[in-house]
């Protein structure tokens, strides 16, 4: 099956505990699919799905196929620099390889012409991810963040090198960008 019709719909305030969960079964299952996992937590942790819908400029989107909800985004918009980010996205995991992903961001860029910069980011294990947003969506990896250069945003701070072993992958994260105008 291919997709045909997908859009892109604002997930309003009620609809984000059960985004959040969505969210994070679909990174769950991604995770085990490489081995990953059997913590008790959710991954991504709640804290951090949370503070992504709290950011100013936050957008959450559902993902709908022919008017059904299949996935989700949470973007920060920067109206001032138009340098913006795609926090989290994820097409429910019964639902991959069928295009819907790709059609969601073409969605997205279309939803936010004024962007000159996207960036996103993916732990360095999700091989699938990687082949997403470079071979498919055009992005560039630009940094990887590791134990030798942890990332200077994560709120963490000192922290973060400290527990970079008991993260999902325990080695490492890559940062991409998407250079829309020159």
């Amino acid at each position: 099956m291919t997709a045909h019709d997908v859009t892109l719909a604002h997930a309003n305030a009620t609809d984000l505990p059960a985004f959040r969960k969505e969210l994070q079964r679909a990174f769950t299952e991604a995770a085990a699919a490489y081995g990953i996992g059997g913590q008790e937590a959710p991954l991504p942790p709640d804290e951090d799905v949370l503070a992504s819908f709290r950011a100013p400029g936050a957008a959450v989107y559902h993902v709908l196929l022919e008017g059904e909800k299949t996935g989700g985004a949470v973007l920060q918009i920067d109206e001032r620099t138009q340098h913006n980010s795609l926090d989290f996205f994820y097409i429910a995991p019964e639902r991959h390889g069928r295009g819907i992903g790709l059609k969601a961001w073409r969605a997205i860029e279309a939803a936010y012409p004024r962007t000159e910069v996207w960036e996103t980011g993916t732990p360095s294990f999700e091989r699938r991810n990687i082949h997403f947003y470079v071979n498919k969506c055009g992005f560039h990896i630009v940094e990887f963040f590791n134990e030798h250069h942890p990332d200077p945003h994560d709120p963490r701070g000192e922290e973060a090198e400290e527990d970079h072993a008991d993260e999902p992958d325990g080695e490492g994260f890559f940062r991409f960008e998407k250079v829309m105008r020159p």
